[in-house]
């Protein structure tokens, strides 16, 4: 058996529930914050037999696209004066950062 981690973006976590009921996988969500642009993520935590884990990595794959997005960095304070003016980036955002983890046991309470 294995656990599967996968960090996604929010806007993807929607599609991903609806695609893993539509195949009858489990998942428990767990809502959490991106590190780099302190946005809202969704990590889901889906428990399958070792023979599903390529389909279940089809579904997240499926839904959970990158896209660019354009953000205004945070000023740093170097003293400078260039260093004030914040000049919008384009960076990549959502798809997937996905965890494959080996179970030794599996208890329902």
């Amino acid at each position: 058996m294995k656990l599967i981690v996968a960090v996604i973006q929010d806007k993807d976590s929607s599609r991903l529930s609806s695609a893993l009921a539509e195949r009858d996988y489990r998942a428990t969500k767990l809502a959490s914050t991106g590190g780099f642009l302190r946005t809202g993520n969704a990590t889901f935590l889906i428990g399958v037999e070792d023979a599903e884990v390529d389909e279940v990595l089809t579904i997240v794959m499926k839904n959970c696209k990158r896209r660019t997005q354009t953000v205004s960095p945070i000023s740093s304070f170097s003293g400078s004066a260039d260093a004030y003016l914040s000049y919008p980036v384009e960076v990549q955002v959502g798809g997937a950062k996905v965890f494959v983890l080996p179970v030794d046991s599996v208890h329902r309470f």
